[in-house]
């Protein structure tokens, strides 16, 4: 008897648009917002606000850098060099239908 192994929808968890890593950078962002809220609260209305507003831009930019990044990173090497074969061109090796085999 045998168990099968559920792997899941092979999707990545979604929540609020967040896709799986960027939900914990949120929540980590969120409730980094909220203690500084509460301790600028100290300075009253005014530091609140400021708090809530910087918790507000930091979930924006993890909204972008999701966007921007995707789920999966890659490293991309911007410095490597491609080089490619050149193409050999049939029309010089068969002129005027002349079929015989060249090795080059």
């Amino acid at each position: 008897m045998g168990f099968y192994l559920y792997k899941g929808l092979k999707k990545p968890l979604v929540f609020f648009g967040l896709k799986g890593k960027y939900i914990f950078y949120a929540v980590g962002v969120i409730g980094g917002g909220v203690i500084s809220a509460l301790v600028l609260s100290k300075f009253g209305l005014l530091g609140s606000i400021l708090g809530l507003a910087v918790t507000a831009g930091g979930v924006y930019l993890i909204f972008r850098r999701q966007d921007k990044y995707g789920l999966y990173d890659k490293t991309k090497n911007f410095d490597q060099i491609l080089i490619f074969p050149k193409r050999l061109h049939n029309n010089k090796l068969l002129k005027n239908g002349n079929n015989k085999k060249t090795s080059l």
